[in-house]
């Protein structure tokens, strides 16, 4: 069964109006680290995009405490429980959370790494054409793009359970749904980021890793 898109529940600890809890965290977290480790530059700024509950952020910062993690998100509620989860955890290399929306304008910075883990399915392929852009201009040259979900591929069979989890995404809302590697990939090309490979995950999900000029 692929992670899906459940509901936050309450944490616990300090800030518990404010700390959400989301399952899928706990399963995938280690396994994307495992992609990570060969990936991510040694140091520099790491931006995540659609950062939720804010769990995935302050796993990374204690696994990779050389790298400056830079969370953010859309909603003011996940804010809230980003900015619960560093204050408990009390990491020198864990920014406060920026609200960023990937369909809008981004900050003017520049990342050394971006992530995203779980948003292209659950939000409008505008969505995902933002994340691109705004990847593609805050990238330095060889900068690293790492995307985690469940997708189909071309020529490969879709598991019956991500059949299954399309069907409820659209059923909720038409505009999500699983989207396409080749769409992703070309779309990805068109703002200069170039795939660098494909990593099959637990629970038929994918990690898709691009590096800017690497077409």
């Amino acid at each position: 069964m692929i992670d899906r898109p459940e509901p936050w529940e309450p944490g616990s600890g300090p800030a518990v109006a404010d700390k959400r809890y989301a399952p899928a965290t706990e399963r995938n977290r280690d396994a994307i680290v495992a992609v990570l480790r060969d990936q991510l530059p040694s140091s520099g700024l790491v931006l995540e995009v659609a950062s939720g509950s804010g769990e995935h952020a302050v796993h990374f910062a204690v696994a990779f405490p050389s790298l400056d993690w830079q969370p953010s998100d859309p909603d003011p509620a996940a804010l809230a429980s980003i900015a619960a989860w560093r204050a408990e955890a009390d990491l020198s290399n864990l920014r406060p959370p920026i609200r960023l929306d990937a369909t809008g304008e981004w900050p003017n910075a520049q990342a050394d790494a971006i992530l995203c883990i779980n948003m292209i399915h659950i939000a409008p392929w505008q969505a995902t054409l933002g994340l691109l852009k705004g990847a593609g201009e805050a990238l330095s040259p060889g900068g690293f793009l790492y995307l985690y979900g469940p997708y189909a591929r071309a020529g490969v069979d879709t598991a019956p359970s991500n059949l299954a989890f399309d069907a409820s995404l659209k059923a909720r809302d038409p505009r999500w749904g699983l989207r396409s590697v080749e769409d992703v990939v070309a779309a990805a090309d068109a703002q200069g980021l170039g795939l660098d490979r494909l990593v099959d995950m637990p629970a038929n999900n994918l990690s898709l890793l691009f590096r800017k000029g690497w077409l």
